[in-house]
């Protein structure tokens, strides 16, 4: 078994994407991260990533580290877990957290907290679904818009609100993106926005759809689950396949987009080191 380590992530896209590609629904996460950071689309970054990839002797799985953030395993087989996390001990002193499939994120987190000390808790499930045959959804009332150029303080407001932790900084250059790509749109109520739901641009026919907003005092009018039906249907016609993330904690997230179609594919979890005493 050989496991690689580099931070270079043009390389890592040419050794492991062909891998990668056998299944772009289920790899979605990595290979998204991964190429953005490759063709220059992420914003510039004050630390090295870190991609992992074990060989025997072909690509048999893969992990990444971005800066801030924690390990991402994905759907790694858990007999890789402990090797790779030895790789990411010869290069990282610490680390918040490990994602992915349960069984390997778990093993990863002991083999971790048995090098590094601490303690390891779940404290998120998320579940990955695609769409087989999409139902379009309908609202109380208004329609669906791209997003316009006079709205990239709102976008940020809302993307800072309800996705901290995934966007974490940046987040008039993540609404600027979206703009300039065309890969967010608004619902309009009454001449108000009430709703905004983006989505990644298509790698290797799969675009990911997210996230998904409503401001508090919009929800419970169907305003979100129309316009994520709205930008599937795009998706649809643009030839792609359509995916998306939920919480397993959410259960009217889970509800509404399994009615306009979508269907899980997998499940996975989040688990947060915390550091032994000093």
């Amino acid at each position: 078994m050989d496991v690689r380590v580099t931070s270079d992530p043009r390389k890592f896209e040419e050794t492991v994407f062909p891998f990668l590609h056998k299944d772009p629904v289920l790899h979605t996460i990595i290979m998204t991260n991964v190429h953005e950071r490759a063709s220059g689309i992420a914003r510039p970054e004050s630390e090295p990533s870190y991609f992992v990839s074990v060989h025997d002797p072909d690509v048999a799985g893969v992990a990444m580290r971005t800066p801030g953030r924690g390990v991402y395993l994905g759907a790694l087989p858990p007999d890789l877990a402990e090797p790779i996390a030895d790789a990411y001990a010869d290069v990282l002193g610490e680390l918040p957290a490990v994602a992915g499939d349960r069984p390997a994120a778990l093993r990863f987190a002991r083999r971790w907290c048995e090098l590094r000390g601490g303690q390891a808790t779940e404290s998120r499930g998320t579940r990955l679904h695609k769409l087989i045959e999409l139902t379009p959804l309908t609202a109380d009332a208004g329609g669906p818009r791209p997003m316009r150029a006079d709205e990239v303080d709102l976008v940020a407001a809302w993307g800072k609100d309800g996705f901290a932790d995934e966007l974490s900084t940046g987040h008039r250059e993540w609404a600027e993106r979206q703009l300039e790509q065309a890969t967010l749109w608004i619902w309009e109520a009454g001449g108000e926005a009430v709703s905004m739901v983006g989505y990644h641009a298509a790698l290797y026919g799969v675009c990911r759809v997210g996230p998904v907003y409503t401001p508090p005092e919009h929800r419970r009018h169907g305003y979100a689950g129309a316009l994520t039906s709205h930008v599937s249907a795009l998706i649809l016609a643009g030839g792609n396949q359509a995916c998306l993330y939920t919480e397993l904690s959410n259960p009217t997230s889970n509800k509404i987009y399994h009615q306009a179609g979508y269907r899980p594919v997998a499940d996975f979890v989040d688990v947060e080191f915390t550091a032994p005493p000093a």
